[in-house]
C-alpha cells in the first residue's frame, strides 16, 4: 500500500489518505474497511470506530502508517482498551513517537491508556520516554497502579525484572479447589492463561497448577495436594539473554521471578522471551559493524551518530594499519605490479574465512554452547578447517596465477607458488582470528559481538598482506 501526505486544504478533523491495495483478498473485512476510509476524507470518531474493530496487531499497523500527531489524535478519540492493545502492539519506537506526542496533548488519557496496558508493557513504554514526562504520568494514575510500576522500574530493563509482568494468576496452597476456582473468576487477569502459581500466606512460591488439573479435581481437596511442586523459577536480575537461554532449553511458556526468599514477584512469558531474541540478534548484528547495539531504523539522527561515528573513527585507526603494512613495501609493489592486484584478493579471502568462523562462534556463544574448557579446541578446529580451506583456495589461485601467466607472459608460475603458499597462511589466520576475537571479548567481560568485524578485517588484511608481501620479498629473487 502507498501512503501519501495529508492533504493540506483538509479540514483539521480529517485524515485524507491515498491508499492503494496490492492483495486485498490477504485482508479481513476490518481491514477492507480502515483502508476504504484512509482513501478520502475521513472524519475521527468514524475511523476510530473502524480500528476499534479491527485486531490489536492491525490497528497497530494502521497507525503506524499515520503520522504521529494523527495517530495520536486517533488513539484519543479510541476507547481506552482497545487504544492500550493497538500502542503496545505497534513497533516500540514509532509507539513512542506517539505516546509521546500523546502525552503532551492529554497526558491525563495518556495514564489512563497506561493503566489499562499489561504491566510489563507498560513499563517498556515508561523506560522509553524522558524522566520528566514518566513523573508526569505515573502522578496521574492511581496510587496503586503507580507504585506497581515504579517498582518495575526498579529492575534494570535487560533483566528478568524489566522483563516480568505482576498480571498472573496465584492462589494460596492452603484453597480448597471451590475458594480456588472462585478466586480465579474474580482475577482481573486477561490473555490466554493456562496454569496459577500456587503460593503460601506470606506469597512465597510454593507449586504450579494447571487449570485442566484444578477443573478436573474433587472441589475439596487443597491445592497444595493437586499442584505440581517441582517448579523452576528465575531471580530478577537475571540476565535477558540467560533468561532466553531457560526458555530455549525447558521449552517453557512462563516463568515466575522470586525474590532470595522465595516471593513471588512476577512472570516471564514466551512473547517477552521472543522480543528478547529479536532484539538480541539485531543488536549483535549492528554490533558487529560498530552500529550503536539499541540504534533502530527510526532513531533520531543524533541517536544514529552517537552510535556510529565513534566506531567509524576506530575502524579508520585499525584499517591504517594495513595501509602502513602496505606502505613498507612500496618499492616492491612498484618493481612487481601484479602484486598489487594479488593482495585484496588474499585479504579478500581471509577475510570471508575470518567472517565464517566469528558467526558460527558467536552463534555458539549465544546459544551457550562454548564452555571454557571448549575453547582452544574450537580454536584448534577452526584452525585446521582455515588451513584445509587455504589449501584447496591456495591451490586455485596459484593456478589461476601460473595459467594467466602462461598465456600472457607477464608473470611466472612462481608467483603462483607464493600467492598459493600465502592464501593458505592468510586463511588459516583468518579462521583463527574469527573464532578467538568472540570469546577474547568474552573472558575480558565485553559483548562478544562489540566492533567484532572491524578488528577482524584489521587482522586480517594486516596479516594478509605482510604474509604475502612478505613472501614476496623474501623470494624476490626467485620471482624475478
Amino acid at each position: 500500500m502507498t501512503i501519501q501526505s495529508r492533504n493540506p486544504g483538509s479540514d483539521e478533523n480529517d485524515l485524507p489518505r491515498s491508499l492503494s491495495i496490492e492483495d486485498p483478498t490477504s485482508l479481513s473485512e476490518e481491514d477492507l474497511r480502515v483502508a476504504a476510509l484512509l482513501q478520502g476524507p475521513t472524519d475521527l470518531p468514524t475511523l476510530a470506530s473502524a480500528v476499534e474493530a479491527q485486531e490489536a496487531a492491525d490497528a497497530a499497523d494502521t497507525l503506524e502508517i499515520l503520522e504521529e500527531s494523527e495517530a495520536a489524535d486517533l488513539l484519543e478519540t479510541m476507547d481506552i482498551e482497545s487504544a492500550s492493545e493497538a500502542l503496545s502492539e505497534m513497533l516500540r519506537p514509532l509507539g513512542l513517537g506517539v505516546f509521546e506526542d500523546l502525552i503532551k496533548e492529554n497526558p491525563v488519557y495518556a495514564g489512563s491508556i497506561l493503566e489499562a496496558m499489561a504491566p510489563d508493557d507498560a513499563t517498556d513504554f515508561l523506560q522509553g520516554i524522558l524522566p520528566a514526562m514518566r513523573d508526569r504520568l505515573l502522578g496521574e494514575m492511581s496510587a496503586g497502579r503507580a507504585g506497581l510500576l515504579r517498582g518495575l522500574l526498579a529492575y534494570d530493563e535487560g533483566s528478568a525484572g524489566g522483563l516480568m509482568t505482576t498480571d498472573f494468576l496465584a492462589v494460596r496452597e492452603e484453597m480448597s479447589v471451590s475458594d480456588a476456582t472462585d478466586a480465579i473468576r474474580r482475577s482481573a487477569v486477561d490473555g490466554d492463561v493456562h496454569f496459577a502459581f500456587v503460593t503460601d500466606w506470606d506469597g512465597r512460591l510454593r507449586g504450579i497448577l494447571s487449570l485442566r488439573r484444578l477443573l478436573l479435581a474433587s472441589s475439596e481437596e487443597l491445592v497444595g495436594d493437586i499442584c505440581n511442586r517441582d517448579v523452576s523459577a528465575i531471580p530478577p536480575d537475571l540476565d535477558r539473554e540467560a533468561v532466553a537461554l531457560e526458555f530455549e532449553k525447558y521449552d517453557f511458556l512462563a516463568l515466575p521471578v522470586i525474590d532470595p526468599t522465595g516471593h513471588l514477584l512476577g512472570v516471564v512469558e514466551v512473547d517477552d522471551v521472543i522480543e528478547i531474541i529479536r532484539a538480541v540478534t539485531a543488536e549483535d548484528a549492528q554490533l558487529m559493524v560498530g552500529a550503536g547495539a539499541e540504534e533502530a531504523v527510526y532513531s533520531s539522527a543524533y541517536e544514529k551518530l552517537r552510535g556510529r561515528l565513534p566506531w567509524l573513527i576506530v575502524n579508520l585507526v585499525t584499517s591504517s594499519l594495513a595501509a602502513f603494512v602496505v606502505l613498507q613495501f612500496d618499492d616492491l609493489i612498484a618493481e612487481i605490479a601484479i602484486l598489487a592486484v594479488l593482495m585484496p584478493v588474499i585479504a579478500n579471502q581471509s577475510g570471508n574465512a575470518g567472517q565464517q568462523s566469528l558467526a558460527v562462534t558467536l552463534r555458539g556463544i549465544v546459544l551457550d554452547q562454548i564452555r571454557p574448557k571448549d575453547s582452544y579446541r574450537l580454536i584448534l578446529r577452526e584452525g585446521l578447517v582455515g588451513l584445509v580451506n587455504g589449501l584447496v583456495a591456495g591451490f586455485f589461485v596459484g593456478l589461476a596465477v601460473t595459467i594467466i601467466g602462461m598465456f600472457s607472459g607477464r608473470v611466472e608460475w612462481q608467483l603462483g607458488a607464493v600467492s598459493a603458499i600465502a592464501m593458505t597462511f592468510a586463511l588459516t589466520i583468518g579462521t583463527i582470528s574469527g573464532a578467538t576475537l568472540p570469546l577474547l571479548m568474552k573472558r575480558l567481560g565485553a559483548d562478544p559481538a562489540t566492533a567484532s568485524t572491524i578488528f577482524l578485517t584489521m587482522i586480517t588484511d594486516s596479516m594478509s598482506f605482510l604474509v604475502f608481501l612478505g613472501l614476496a620479498t623474501l623470494l624476490q629473487g626467485w620471482l624475478l
